[in-house]
């Protein structure tokens, strides 16, 4: 009985021990993402303004922003711009050239090495504003993409008035490429050279390796990274604002510009949360079906 008795005490001592532990990853958790997204959900529905009588007075208008939202006009475009933007942006853009200047810099040869490396620590150092105007200059009238484009005897095209959302695409696959590249080059680490090895010598060519040997090693890495490259261009504003404003017009205008137009420049807070609602459960969604196609190809 004396033994059960001082096993029980252990046990109840490691629980409260682990409880312990687990307290600050709580109020961590709590304070800078649960909290945080309770009052966005508590602030989408009300009329709050930034100036103004509701600015004063806060009343609870219930669903009535989300149903302005998806009703106003031009949301469609919104919608196509941000889809697109993801996609072809963060799923695509990132990803793939991620992984591809990832497995150059796998190459033995000094002259690739050195050309990637310069290339992705470019990315990850510049700040923000630095890659605004970078890019704001190469596609310029008179900037260094039309400047290629004449050397070549094509007419200059206006970048940023009438491609507005590829310029602004071109631009976050350089600056947030960086952060896939040093995720991708760390997780293939763990693909064994002799693994590679002998799949050359059984004849496996360059796709068969990378499908069926790089890809399902480094699967759990791919997921993390599709997650927070997801979120991360889900919530970009800085850059499409400092290029294009989203304009012309809305051309370029994402959810997440729009949720900045509506509540900074509108001054119309309790609207603006609900377009950051939708957002955040856009990303939760999105994250949720990366871990479920993870898990089946387990």
């Amino acid at each position: 009985m004396d033994k059960i008795n001082v096993r029980n005490e252990k046990d109840w001592s490691g629980v409260k021990k682990a409880v312990i532990m687990f307290i600050p990853s709580v109020i961590l958790l709590g304070g800078f993402f649960i909290g945080p997204a309770l009052v966005a959900m508590i602030y989408s529905m009300t009329d709050m303004t930034l100036t103004g009588a509701s600015a004063q007075t806060v009343h609870f208008v219930g669903f009535e922003n989300f149903a302005a939202l998806f009703h106003s006009p031009g949301i469609g475009t919104v919608v196509y711009n941000t889809v697109i933007f993801l996609f072809v942006s963060g799923i695509l853009g990132q990803q793939i050239l991620g992984l591809f200047l990832a497995l150059l810099l796998r190459e033995k040869r000094r002259g690739v090495k050195f050309f990637v490396g310069v290339t992705v620590a470019a990315g990850w150092i510049t700040p923000e504003v630095v890659a605004i105007v970078m890019f704001s200059c190469v596609f310029a009238a008179n900037g260094t993409a039309n400047m290629l484009l004449g050397m070549l005897g094509i007419e200059p095209v206006q970048w940023l008035i009438k491609h507005a959302l590829a310029s602004v695409v071109i631009a976050n696959i350089w600056k947030g490429c960086a952060y896939s590249v040093m995720m991708f080059q760390a997780a293939l680490d763990q693909v064994s050279d002799d693994i590679l090895e002998a799949a050359r010598i059984d004849g496996a060519g360059s796709m068969q390796i990378l499908f069926r040997i790089i890809i399902p090693t480094i699967s759990s890495t791919l997921v993390t990274d599709f997650m927070v490259v997801t979120l991360g261009t889900l919530g970009t504003v800085g850059l499409i604002y400092g290029m294009t404003g989203g304009g012309p017009g809305n051309s370029s205008t994402t959810l997440s510009m729009l949720m900045y137009k509506k509540a900074f420049t509108s001054f119309q807070l309790g609207y603006g949360m609900a377009i950051a609602v939708v957002i955040l459960v856009a990303g939760i969604l999105l994250s949720m079906g990366y871990t479920k196609l993870v898990d089946k190809n387990k």
